[in-house]
């Protein structure tokens, strides 16, 4: 199986994995993913081997390349990842649709083909037939790794406001005010993201009081560990509003330039307890705007100029959604 990046692409992937090793359990699953990514997959019991690929220097382990295969599974479906297929021995390619032209004419044109677009997992699972996913939803194996904050003793809210892309980026002074609400009703705010996200972490952490700051430096597992800990992450659409729903933590997350007819919504985020099966998921989003989406993965500026995709999102409204979503 291949998919190089990212976060949550990868972590999307896992039910797929799930469900073949469950249907054939004599089946070995190896997968190929870029290097800084293999925490996402390093304890999952479903996997054989992975392979790493070093983006540096362009190239795959030789162990692969000399093997035989019976099926590869391209979910990355891009040029780097087919010139990896082409140097692997196999008669069978199943390759994802990625819907490129679709993504392309709801952007650019609002053509809207997608209306009826399944989630992403599903749409992975596609690509392969005969394979229906269960409702475990996402993987993510802790392995031994140990939270540091426990969740019993303290009322905690967990903010990752982090994102690669601005226009994907509820605004700072937004978090602030949410978690100062949240922080003078008694409820911990606990900052999480990686090593891209340190200042803006650190600028929302000085702002509220007792707040505890666990960015780190791309440690996902110590992340998804301590995210367990909270009643509930606020965050944007990124990889560790991914990370948040593998460990079934309620979710509140924000949709700016991007829709939800990608597919890349919260996956099968449940509460999985005896006789308590509820979503864990909201997604808040500004549904009367015609620009939107202006793009399908982000973008670093508003095209408009005005960005009320994200400004009218207010922190009113996140706090109303989120009590709504931790009381349900």
């Amino acid at each position: 199986m291949i998919r190089l990046s990212s976060l949550g692409d990868i972590l999307l992937s896992t039910p797929l994995i799930r469900s073949i090793k469950k249907k054939f359990p004599h089946i070995a699953i190896d997968y190929l993913l870029r290097e800084e990514y293999r925490d996402v997959l390093i304890n999952n019991p479903y996997i054989n081997r992975l392979f790493l690929f070093r983006r540096s220097k362009n190239n795959i382990s030789d162990e692969l390349t000399s093997g035989s295969f019976d099926l590869i599974i391209d979910l990355q479906n891009n040029l780097r990842s087919a010139a990896v297929r082409n140097k692997i021995k196999t008669d069978n390619i199943r390759i994802f649709d990625k819907r490129t032209l679709d993504k392309l004419l709801l952007v650019k044109f609002k053509i809207n083909n997608l209306k009826d677009a399944k989630q992403i997992p599903v749409r992975y699972a596609e690509s392969v037939d005969g394979y229906e996913l269960d409702e475990q939803g996402l993987d993510l194996f802790l392995g031994n790794e140990k939270a540091s904050i426990k969740g019993k003793e303290r009322n905690y809210i967990g903010f990752a406001p982090g994102s690669r892309h601005f226009t994907k980026s509820w605004p700072e002074d937004y978090y602030i005010s949410l978690g100062k609400k949240l922080s003078d009703e008694g409820k911990t705010i606990v900052l999480f993201g990686g090593k891209n996200d340190m200042r803006i972490c650190e600028e929302i952490s000085k702002s509220i009081f007792n707040s505890v700051n666990l960015c780190n430096n791309n440690n996902l597992l110590l992340t998804a560990v301590n995210m367990k800990e909270c009643n509930a992450i606020v965050c944007n659409d990124s990889g560790l509003m991914h990370t948040a729903c593998a460990m079934k933590v309620p979710v509140l997350t924000f949709f700016g330039s991007t829709v939800r007819e990608f597919g890349f919504t919260p996956y099968n985020s449940k509460n999985f307890k005896p006789a308590a099966y509820q979503p864990l998921a909201e997604i808040l989003e500004n549904k009367t705007l015609s620009c939107r989406p202006c793009t399908h993965i982000g973008r670093e500026n508003c095209p408009k100029k005005h960005f009320k995709c994200m400004l009218e999102l207010s922190p009113g409204d996140a706090y109303n959604k989120l009590i709504e979503l931790i009381n349900s």
